[in-house]
Formats: C-alpha cells, structure tokens, sequence
C-alpha cells in the first residue's frame, strides 16, 4: 500500500511534540520504522504496522528513515470532544481495559486497509487532509477499531484523570522525561501546588532542582560506565539542548561530560 509524495498524514488535533501523550492518536506507518520508550516497555513499530497510543502516557520516539530516506506515516487524533461527541452519537458499553500498555497493536483486516486506501482521494499534498471529510473519517475510523475489538471502549471512552499515585517510586522511574512539572503532576494526580509540598516533603527538595541533579547523574553514569557520547546521552535525560547539557555538566562535575570520555578512553 502506498500513497504518492505523502511524507505525513494527519487527521484532526496536532499532537504534542513533548514526550507525553495528550490525546489518544491511531497511527499507520507507510515508510520507516519506529521505537518507542515509556518508562517500562520498548516499542517496535514497522512499515505497515497500525497501533493506537494512549493519551496520558509518557514516551519517547526514536525514528528510522527507510533506505529511500523515506519516513512516511498516517496519523489520526481521537481528542476528547470528538470521542465525547460520537458516544452522544453511539451509545456505547464500557468496560475496564486490560492493561496499561502505551501503545496497542491493531490487527490489519479488510476493513482497516480499506479505509486507509480511501483517505487518499482526499491527501492534498500539504499535511492536512480537506476538513470537509475529517471528522467523517475519524467516525468511519473508531466504528470500524470498535467492531473489530468493542473492549477498546475502555480505553477510548476512559475520561477520568490520574488518580493519586507513589510519588517517589513514580518520580525515579520517569525523571528522564522532558515534560513540564504541570505534567507531571497532573500524571501523579496531584495539582501543581500539591505536587511540589509533597515532592519537597519526599525527597528534600525542590523538583527543579532535584530533576537536574539526578538527570546529571544519569548522564554521568552512562558517560563514564557505559561509554556514552555527550551527543547521544543528553537528549535521553531529559535535557533539549546539547550546550546546555554541557554547561551544567560542568558546573556539577567540576569538568565537561567530553572530559569524562577522554579519560575512559586513556585509561583502557
């Protein structure tokens, strides 16, 4: 199955580019591949594998150009007010899911590959796809991942917030993620106030500062006992920017994370 000249394809919300997951989002890969992180769970994604991630969850992408230098995908937002709106639509039963995965894989059958062969009559060639048809086809869409499994209800039409979690066991598992302290304290179930007097109450101090040091000392340890580069550690603790990285790196350590390297690499 391929489309002409598509680079992306997306029906509905933008996503988010942090690493954290608003809005549930069906996605089709056409070209490339792509690997994914949460916190517990690697991800692998194909040319021609169809999944759903789930919103309010954490993760971190990593994608592969094919040998054509071609990264090609289709995706499809499922928002709260479009889900809202079809339940008022299609009354619909739901139950409890399963498990907590972050991404689920969807079987391809005759219907899905269908309705991916149909958007292309309506792909313009700029990123979007006419809005005429948009919301049609995200309904077409969730009725036909619903007639193939009805439990997926229960993750789509799941709208309650995070309850109140462990804050300490939740904080060491995801300090890697570069998201906002509102993040993650909307994932923790707390409001940002009380998501800072219990964080200064668990670990003494404030979740800047403590985010920053323990990201540091993440990207120490690779960097001296698994012979990391700086370039390939900074942005997988949590940091954005490569110089900067550097600089507090130094102002911690007493010397540059390069440093750290060519002294392993001189004392082997």
């Amino acid at each position: 199955m391929k489309f002409n000249n598509i680079q992306s394809c997306h029906l509905g919300p933008e996503i988010s580019p942090e690493q954290f997951i608003p809005e549930h989002f069906f996605l089709y890969l056409l070209r490339g591949s792509m690997k994914a992180f949460d916190g517990k769970e690697n991800y692998i994604m194909q040319s021609g594998d169809y999944c759903i991630a789930r919103k309010n969850h954490l993760v971190r992408y990593t994608k592969f150009r094919d040998e054509d230098n071609a990264f090609e995908k289709i995706i499809i937002t499922f928002d709260e007010p479009f889900l809202k709106n079809y339940l008022e639509k299609h009354p619909t039963s739901v139950g409890v899911f399963s498990n907590d995965n972050s991404f689920l894989f969807v079987q391809e059958d005759k219907l899905i590959k269908n309705f991916i062969q149909s958007l292309e009559p309506y792909y313009n060639g700029n990123d979007q796809i006419n809005q005429t048809f948009a919301d049609v086809k995200r309904e077409e869409l969730l009725l036909i991942l619903l007639k193939n499994d009805p439990q997926l209800a229960g993750v789509f039409f799941n709208f309650g917030i995070p309850e109140k979690i462990n804050l300490e066991e939740f904080m060491n598992r995801n300090f890697r993620f570069n998201i906002s302290l509102e993040r993650f304290a909307f994932l923790t179930g707390r409001s940002l106030s009380t998501f800072k007097r219990d964080f200064q109450k668990t670990f003494g101090a404030n979740p800047g500062s403590w985010l920053k040091k323990k990201r540091l000392e993440e990207a120490y340890f690779q960097i001296s006992k698994q012979h990391q580069k700086p370039s390939d550690v900074y942005l997988e603790v949590g940091f954005e920017d490569l110089s900067h990285f550097s600089y507090v790196f130094k102002k911690e350590f007493g010397f540059a994370p390069t440093e750290v390297l060519l002294k392993k690499h001189k004392s082997k």
